[in-house]
């Protein structure tokens, strides 16, 4: 069979697959709307079956470009067709149409070689036009001849960049799909310098462990953090692409409920934030707050005054401490112990003329009615709150910041005092988190916690009531032949099926709660990240499942890490995976060439990753005036305007029409026009790493302008000028 014959037979196949998801989707619609109709037992069931069946209607319209990418035949014989989802064949005992490309047998696609072939005898790559197969590549194992393996892969590369991250499930290269199928449920460290696709292996490695893992994630879903919003706009469809929507992206600074911090601390400050040694000055700034009166307190009961002395509180006070609580809910110890202690007191004052210690009955009416008093009594309350106030995190962090002699006292640095203890900035939010946990609950919440107990101690009343309802009229039934309620479900069970169901998709309710859990967390730019920022991290997943991205040669953050056994040795001790990518698929080798030389004047040990390709096309450098400097600017927007594909202008702090270069981390864009290089690199001691990253974010072309004469490392460009 000719080229031509074979083309248009595989046409025919991929519209039979189109054929085949168009009915499924309609089948799926169809169960949709009967869910919707209330077809469900119960109004909980009727709400799960709805989240069941919108879950598998996104799965299937995802798949509507780019469904099926490729075939394998295997020496046997066997054919197989490798798409984005899994298809079957309702009419052939459910035999397989088309392969998911996270099953078993599809991972020969991404991994069968020459060398090996996993019995394999071809791998066809499709190129796709919508719903049509365009044509396809053939490579044939263990024949000679050109390896065309690279086709698919080069076109994807060359392809003009749109708004977003692409997923790369049609061109996953081996060394990635060793890394995405990996078996280890612990941390999985992957580094690689630029362009060497690594947070998209991460998201797939994500789709992955979704789809083998399905009943184990889906109900506290998957955690993707990132340096910035912009990073998480760009990456935010490649999940969806595979069908897999449980899914939260945060930056560090909006892990917290109902704030957004974006505010950058100077490199110093960030650096003293970022240690574990916050972890003393926080718990220092805590106890600090459990005071102990210098002078003993008067409180009036009834005809008696006694006092809240020192030794009293000191008591209270240890009492509170070793009950292990956090400080707001042992303030019910603190409080326990002073109001025995001044009931005590009064009684033996009030009662010495009449009652007898051992008349009991007596003593605890009095104490009763004491204990009333004194939760009505203005100036205990008032005691209370100076001696073991209840607190917000944002409370005490606002005062500890504006007070130089709270700072001395929790022995923090003197550089943290500032006028605006509420001017949160990024650094400030693993502070915060953790003062939530050291802090416990506040008044507000304990209140509604306790409304909640109250309304489900009513509701399990009610269903008791029920249930005793149904065991008296089944009581009359013949015993062979009817099962008794009480047999099925207790009290419990029937009134969680009284409750209302929460209607939120679980990225709404994860955002919503800051006890929220997940079973996996993805970390993008995992270098930047300071000590207390992964305990934050390590708080919101309790299973220590994580894949971690990162650079360390990339890192700017003055408190991020300089390896990640610093930053993890704490938590998996030992137990963390380490993989390297070292093939460069963004940056085509002339614009590597340029930014390897930058990467050696900072980090001479680090070898640049290998660029898989060349495009012929020259970096270029031109010298400006200031005053020209605007113009060439707008020059190279303006000639990008008219060309396909993106583009962005990156220069120092402070120049117009310029965005800087840790904005771009983890970004990508077809043209990228570098300004004022010098000032970058000169710019503190990672000015180097800046100039590295805002160099390697061209996928095609890479200009220069510059007013200084150029750094040293992009000497080479000085005679190379656009034309």
């Amino acid at each position: 069979m000719g080229y031509e014959e074979e083309l248009q037979s595989e046409r025919d196949y991929v519209a039979g697959l189109y054929a085949r998801l168009d009915n499924e989707r309609a089948r799926v619609k169809a169960a949709y709307q009967s869910a919707l109709g209330g077809t469900g037992e119960t109004a909980m069931d009727r709400d799960n079956e709805v989240r069941a069946r919108h879950r598998e209607m996104k799965r299937l319209n995802v798949a509507d470009y780019g469904l099926c990418f490729g075939r394998l035949d295997s020496a046997d014989g066997d054919v197989s067709y490798i798409g984005r989802i899994g298809l079957f064949d309702e009419f052939d005992d459910f035999e397989p149409l088309l392969l998911d490309w996270r099953a078993p047998a599809a991972r020969p696609f991404y991994t069968a070689t020459g060398a090996n072939s996993e019995g394999m005898r071809r791998r066809r790559q499709f190129l796709t036009r919508r719903r049509e197969v365009a044509a396809f590549t053939d490579e044939v194992f263990g024949r000679l001849g050109e390896d065309q393996n690279d086709v698919a892969l080069l076109e994807a590369l060359n392809a003009p960049r749109g708004a977003g991250m692409r997923d790369i499930v049609a061109t996953i290269q081996a060394e990635q799909d060793a890394i995405i199928r990996l078996d280890h449920p612990g941390v999985l460290v992957i580094e690689g310098g630029p362009g060497t696709g690594k947070t998209v292996v991460a998201l797939h490695r994500v789709a992955y462990l979704m789809y083998t893992q399905r009943e184990r994630m889906e109900r506290h879903g998957v955690l993707v953090v990132g340096p910035n919003p912009a990073f998480l706009n760009h990456i935010s469809r490649v999940l969806p692409s595979l069908g897999e929507s449980d899914v939260v992206f945060s930056t560090a600074g909006s892990l917290l409920p109902g704030l957004l911090a974006t505010a950058e601390d100077t490199p110093e400050v960030a650096r003293l934030k970022g240690s574990r040694k916050m972890v003393d000055v926080l718990k220092a700034a805590v106890s600090a707050r459990q005071r102990i009166p210098q002078e003993p307190i008067p409180i009036g009961m009834k005809d008696v005054v006694v006092q809240i002395g020192p030794d009293v509180a000191e008591w209270a006070r240890q009492e509170a401490r070793d009950s292990g609580l956090p400080h707001n809910e042992a303030r019910a110890v603190f409080r326990e112990i002073i109001t025995y202690v001044l009931t005590e007191r009064a009684i033996g004052r009030i009662g010495k003329n009449w009652m007898s210690r051992s008349d009991k009955e007596a003593w605890e009416d009095m104490r009763s009615g004491l204990v009333k008093d004194l939760a009505d009594d203005d100036g205990f309350l008032a005691a209370l709150d100076l001696l073991w106030p209840i607190m917000t995190p944002f409370e005490l962090l606002s005062s500890l910041y504006t007070s130089p002699e709270a700072l001395a006292a929790a022995g923090a640095d003197p550089s943290l005092h500032r006028g605006d203890g509420e001017a949160w900035t990024v650094s400030d939010v693993p502070l915060l988190d953790e003062l939530h946990d050291l802090l416990g609950k506040d008044g507000t919440e304990q209140a509604a916690d306790q409304a909640a107990a109250a309304e489900r101690a009513a509701e399990a009343r009610y269903a008791s009531e029920v249930l005793e309802s149904m065991v008296n009229r089944v009581d009359h039934m013949d015993d062979e032949d009817h099962l008794f309620a009480s047999d099925m479900l207790d009290a419990e069970d029937l009134a969680v099926r009284f409750e209302q169901h929460d209607q939120r998709t679980l990225v709404e309710r994860a955002l919503a709660d800051r006890s929220w859990t997940y079973r996996h967390v993805v970390v993008d730019e995992a270098q930047e990240l300071s000590e207390m920022d992964w305990r934050v991290l390590m708080r919101r997943c309790p299973g220590r499942s994580f894949t971690v991205v990162g650079d360390l040669a990339q890192r700017r953050a003055p408190a991020g890490a300089t390896s990640w056994g610093e930053m993890l040795e704490p938590y998996v001790p030992g137990r963390w995976e380490y993989r390297s990518l070292t093939v460069n698929y963004r940056t085509p080798a002339e614009i590597m060439a340029v930014a390897a030389r930058v990467l050696a004047e900072f980090a001479p040990d680090v070898r640049a990753p290998e660029s898989v390709r060349a495009n012929g096309v020259q970096p270029w450098a031109r010298q400006v005036t200031a005053d020209e400097l605007p113009g060439a600017i707008e020059e190279f927007v303006a000639a990008e305007a008219a060309l396909e594909g993106t583009s962005v202008v990156i220069g120092p702090p402070g120049v117009p029409g310029t965005v800087p270069a840790s904005e771009t981390k983890g970004l990508e864009y077809d043209s990228v026009l570098v300004v004022e290089p010098e000032r970058i690199m000169g710019d503190g001691p990672r000015g180097a790493a800046e100039l590295y990253v805002a160099l390697t974010r061209a996928t095609q072309r890479l200009g220069v302008l510059h007013h200084s004469p150029l750094p040293a490392a992009l000497s080479g460009l000085a005679e190379t000028v656009r034309t």
